[in-house]
């Protein structure tokens, strides 16, 4: 199946999105992802002025069909949080590269390995059989 894949965007091997804008970046789960949980029915994020580290969990997403972590594609500083899904988690599945966002954070120059779009979505392919 084809996921969708924007070009202009960085991947962790997690299934977390990096959009750069400015001197912070916004994180969200990918298509792949979103397809994989199913619908989400509860999400559960930092609050503002939290640090996430590259690599660890940062917060959680139930859906119909299971629970995971969501980890920390960047180090840094929450700046902000997407909290109308608190009470509304459909964006996540409908458009999680848009009103689907997570967080906004101010990075402090670690990551996790990142990959390119073209990468993303051959990884995804290998797991996807």
């Amino acid at each position: 199946m084809a996921y969708n894949t924007p070009s202009d965007l960085r991947y962790s091997k997690t299934h977390e999105w990096v959009r750069q804008e400015g001197d912070e970046v916004v994180i969200g789960i990918t298509d792949y992802a979103q397809h994989a949980l199913g619908d989400v029915v509860y999400i559960e994020l930092p609050a503002v002025g939290s640090t996430i580290t590259a690599g660890e969990s940062f917060g959680i997403v139930e859906s119909v069909k299971a629970s995971s972590d969501l980890y920390a594609p960047v180090s840094g500083e929450v700046v902000a949080v997407n909290t109308a899904l608190e009470s509304d988690q459909a964006p996540i599945n409908s458009d999680p590269y848009g009103a689907g966002w997570m967080l906004r954070v101010r990075p402090s120059g670690e990551s996790a390995e990142l990959l390119d779009a073209e990468a993303y979505a051959a990884f995804v392919a290998e797991i996807d059989h």
